[in-house]
């Protein structure tokens, strides 16, 4: 006659039994949480398990994964157990994945996986797991928590994102943090052939390649004709006493300068020059406006207002 369940006694880590150390090694390697597979690989039975979650000394997460401890779970862990949800073929996709490989200043609303078409998906409140027809064995990253590359995650991060706004800013993190480069990034855009943002995707590769920076000054004097106001002088040389630089777009006779940034004016090495090229100007009297290309690309209404303000401000003062 089988003993009833309440009654057996629990598989209890001793430091002589060979399952405590291996579970040990694995869990540290996966920040403290394993997968149901793997505890029953060890050998570890499901009654066993069933103790120590009643016990509380093991804790649920999903239903795939089991911490090896009763405390919070680190964002690590929870990872891990996002892949393990999603099954054998599951990787860590899009936002979540950049973030896997060290993506900072953004924010996780829900943890995303891919796993192939055909494969059930099996979500929670935590979790969304999804089936993507652009899954592909080839974009896993070669190490650590299984994930898609970061050049791949980022153009999946900015199809996916909420909004238009949320789509540029996650790309543009991405490059600015050097998890990957606006290169392989346009390798990756070109494997997507429809999509609602495609068009869009591949203006913000051109402007993370700089390559948009003439094509931005181009958009900028045409819209401006369309607006009714003035065109500048386009890459006016100025000096000043530590050597010479280009203005993007200038109007001489009311001292206004429209600066277009590409995303290298906000890498660490030109901060400070271009903060000395914004005093000088302003030093000489002259009004400087900044007009990054994100903002043109998302904000251009209330960009081209302020030029039109600094236009018709200059124009009051010279008449005056």
């Amino acid at each position: 006659m089988s003993t009833p369940f309440r009654y057996r006694r629990a598989y209890v880590a001793t430091l002589d039994d060979p399952r405590t150390s291996a579970l040990r090694e694995l869990a540290s390697d996966q920040g403290g949480v394993v997968s149901r597979r793997q505890l029953y690989r060890l050998r570890v039975t499901r009654w066993e398990v069933r103790a120590h979650l009643r016990a509380e000394r093991w804790q649920r997460i999903g239903d795939q994964t089991i911490a090896l401890h009763s405390g919070p779970v680190g964002l690590e862990g929870l990872l891990w157990a996002a892949v393990f949800q999603g099954g054998a073929n599951a990787l860590l996709d899009g936002a979540t994945s950049l973030v896997a490989s060290g993506l900072k200043r953004f924010e996780l609303d829900r943890l995303r996986v891919s796993v192939p078409r055909g494969v059930m998906a099996r979500r929670t409140a935590q979790f969304d797991v999804r089936q993507t027809r652009r899954w592909c064995a080839t974009d896993r990253a070669p190490s650590g928590v299984p994930r898609t590359r970061p050049e791949v995650a980022a153009v999946r991060a900015f199809l996916w994102a909420r909004s238009d706004r949320e789509a540029m800013y996650v790309l543009t993190l991405a490059v600015q943090q050097g998890l990957t480069t606006p290169e392989a990034i346009g390798q990756q855009a070109i494997r997507i052939l429809r999509d609602r943002r495609r068009a869009l995707l591949h203006t913000a590769v051109n402007d993370l390649l700089d390559g948009a920076r003439s094509l931005g000054e181009l958009d900028v004097v045409a819209e401006l004709r369309r607006r009714g106001l003035p065109p500048p002088s386009q890459q006016v040389l100025r000096r000043d006493d530590r050597g010479r630089y280009y203005l993007d777009l200038y109007w001489p006779e009311l001292g206004v300068v429209v600066e277009i940034d590409g995303i290298h004016h906000t890498w660490a090495e030109n901060v400070v020059a271009d903060a000395l090229r914004q005093n000088a100007l302003t030093l000489s009297g002259d009004v400087v406006l900044r007009l990054p290309l994100l903002g043109l690309r998302l904000r251009p209404d209330e960009f081209f207002a302020q030029i039109a303000n600094a236009l018709l401000g200059a124009a009051g003062r010279r008449a005056a």
